[in-house]
């Protein structure tokens, strides 16, 4: 990629936008990436701009002010959030996505980065090894938006020639970011409870098994595909990718390996049925033949890399 290119992130301050602004900015340098959401956050290194981006006027501004080439849309309404409100949930995920469609269909920008999400699958899709390409009946708004958003992605790649690439991501689990909404977010919040109480009141029953990914594999993936070359992207929809899955009971396991006294207890709420609708587990092999995609994380390096990172941060605040 030519450092004149300039990348545009939306949603900046989510929990995987912290992150990935973060190495952009180390990769490409501060000056070519530009922050933006719907509000400032208390800190913010390099260029932010104040974006929703529904206001199609100021994205156009935007987008020209600052001579983007690539934009990163990672604003959206999660699973667990959206559910609480359907249809904000589906105009936001959906307008924002046309909106940057659009824009590089009128040669505004020349590449697009859009996350999909495991929760495009449903009861009908299969519960284990799920293929790049199978049944997919979501039962949440958000894992409906999701599944129109890649139809909508493949639409104008086919029609007009759009560079649009996408990966649907597992559940993510970050040290650096809290959660943002999402079903999978107790791998997050069992982290930090272990640390600040030694105890953690789970909201998915023990042995529900998800697909998740550490947050260093996920911001890879999403480089790697980025800066793959045109012909080796095969898939204009979203490429599936795995890294590891576990029940809430197999990674408190693997915390008390560390924390001998960390308790959990287990109350699932309305979460339990949207999870109860995902698989168990996803076949990614369409990713590594294309791209060379391949996690690097376990579940025991993930852990004790959270704990760790945890801890630091912890004791600095104390």
């Amino acid at each position: 990629m030519s450092t004149a290119e300039k990348i545009l992130v939306i949603g900046s301050s989510g929990q995987i936008g912290t992150e990935l602004t973060e190495k952009l900015q180390e990769i490409y340098g501060a000056g070519n990436v530009i922050a933006s959401d719907i509000k400032k956050p208390n800190h913010c290194d390099g260029i932010f701009e104040e974006l929703d981006v529904l206001d199609e006027k100021k994205l156009n501004e935007i987008i020209s002010k600052h001579k983007i080439s690539q934009v990163y849309l990672l604003a959206a309404l999660l699973s667990a959030s959206a559910e609480k409100n359907p249809q904000f949930a589906w105009k936001l995920n959906m307008n924002s996505l046309i909106n940057i469609l659009e824009l590089a269909k009128e040669k505004k920008i020349k590449k697009i980065y859009w996350p999909s999400s495991i929760a495009v699958f449903g009861p009908s899709t299969p519960n284990e090894n799920v293929p790049q390409y199978t049944v997919m009946d979501p039962t949440t708004i958000y894992g409906i938006s999701k599944l129109a958003g890649e139809r909508w992605c493949e639409y104008y790649f086919l029609k007009y020639g759009v560079d649009v690439r996408s990966v649907r991501y597992p559940g993510l689990i970050s040290y650096k970011s809290p959660p943002g909404g999402g079903t999978t977010d107790y791998a997050v919040e069992i982290f930090y409870k272990a640390i600040e109480k030694g105890s953690y009141n789970c909201f998915l029953s023990e042995n529900t098994i998800l697909p998740m990914m550490y947050m260093p594999d996920a911001l890879r993936a999403t480089i790697e595909l980025m800066e793959c070359a045109e012909e080796n992207v095969k898939i204009r929809s979203s490429y599936s990718i795995a890294g590891v899955s576990f029940s809430p009971k197999e990674i408190a396991s693997e915390i008390k390996k560390q924390i001998p006294k960390f308790s959990v207890s287990y109350q699932p709420d309305f979460r339990q049925q949207i999870a109860d609708s995902w698989p168990k587990s996803i076949d990614d092999s369409q990713a590594r033949k294309d791209w060379k995609w391949k996690h690097n994380y376990s579940l025991k390096d993930m852990t004790t890399d959270m704990l760790e990172n945890l801890s630091i941060h912890s004791h600095a605040k104390t």
